[in-house]
């Protein structure tokens, strides 16, 4: 069971449930588990399937199913539009869940608002906060960097056919997802695009230089990473600001939501990986508890930067630092510990004989790390 799934439970009793995620995350997994335990049942319907796809428009279920679970209904045309008309209609007979692989919240095409009639969760791979019954989490780490957190590569344990499983994925992504969803047909030019992201993971991105490289307009490789980012591909983490003389206005960064998309050293494969289990905690608590959380980074104009910064409401919460080997506190992270005396700043290490801290930072290994500091119940 999925962590999420009491919480899901909870929100269901009061209005619809939006649930969006990576393609492959576990999302449907999730969705029948609900639907096998929910008291009354339910119907499930999948969008892409031909007979599920007629019985949606025909709205053809049992006036005594609890639970109606409408997956990739975000492929229909006049979704949100539909959804609504059912939700006002229907609420007292039924409870709602509506998944998808794109971000539910963002596509409109219905032409009108739902807001106020829905939560929406986001289901993330698996992390060192969220891995299966009967793993330590050391072996959990070392399957992360390996095979990335998605659950059938991560239980599978079996590099070769991980390897498949990424490369279609990836087709099914790009080839059907951003064609059907984004209206891209330049699918050569943004398989390499996507393909020069994953080299450049942990780095400022440019992409008035991507754009050059691929001979396409800056405007359309902005496009481009913006479907990426609606397809849960990848994410951004834009640099941090706000109140800050000396810091500029730098490119973002890009991290992917599967470490084992990550074309580039040990290093970069464990900053994404650090970089996917905090932006994981900040969508849970942020879905959860209705707090604005930020995911930034933050350099100057000497140079000096922080690889993570955790903000809550506009207010600095932590300073972290990602190192694979080096375990000597970075001067950037003393320097803005000083200043900006955050609630924690932490340097993370990936090979670490020794947790310590000193003047305020803690180095830590990520297995100690979200030992000591696990999400609050």
């Amino acid at each position: 069971m999925r962590d999420l799934v009491p919480y899901i439970e909870k929100d269901l009793r009061a209005k619809m449930v939006f649930l969006g995620g990576p393609r492959q995350v576990g999302k449907t997994t999730l969705a029948k588990f609900l639907l096998n335990h929910i008291q009354g049942g339910g119907a499930y319907f999948n969008w892409d399937y031909d007979e599920d796809r007629k019985a949606v428009l025909e709205k053809r279920w049992l006036s005594s199913d609890r639970l109606l679970i409408f997956d990739e209904i975000h492929k229909f045309p006049g979704w949100k539009s539909w959804v609504k008309g059912l939700y006002d209609v229907q609420q007292e007979n039924h409870s709602f869940l509506v998944t998808g692989s794109a971000r539910l919240n963002v596509y409109r095409k219905g032409g009108d608002s739902l807001l106020g009639r829905y939560h929406y969760w986001r289901l993330h791979p698996f992390t060192l906060d969220e891995i299966p019954s009967g793993f330590s989490l050391q072996e959990a780490k070392e399957r992360l960097l390996t095979l990335g957190g998605f659950p059938e590569p991560f239980l599978s344990n079996d590099v070769t056919q991980t390897r498949r499983w990424r490369r279609d994925r990836f087709d099914r992504i790009l080839r059907e997802d951003i064609r059907d969803l984004e209206n891209i047909s330049d699918i050569g030019n943004i398989t390499l695009f996507t393909d020069l992201l994953r080299q450049r993971v942990s780095s400022l991105i440019t992409l008035s230089n991507l754009a050059s490289d691929l001979h396409i307009s800056p405007n359309t490789a902005k496009n481009w990473l913006s479907a990426l980012e609606s397809m849960y591909l990848l994410f951004r983490v834009n640099p941090f600001t706000a109140n800050l003389p000396r810091a500029v206005q730098k490119p973002p960064k890009v991290y992917f939501f599967d470490n084992g998309d990550v074309m580039g050293d040990k290093g970069a494969v464990f900053e994404n990986l650090v970089a996917t289990t905090l932006l994981k905690r900040l969508h849970f608590l942020e879905d959860r508890d209705g707090y604005r959380y930020e995911l930034r980074y933050l350099r100057d104009k000497e140079g000096r930067e922080i690889d993570f910064v955790i903000v809550k409401d506009g207010q600095i919460e932590e300073l972290i630092e990602v190192k694979y080997q080096d375990d000597s506190i970075s001067r950037a992270l003393q320097y803005y510990t000083q200043r900006l005396h955050p609630k924690r700043s932490t340097q993370i290490v990936y090979e670490l004989s020794r947790p310590y801290d000193r003047n305020g930072i803690e180095v830590l290994d990520i297995v100690n790390y979200v030992l000591k500091y696990p999400l609050s119940p």
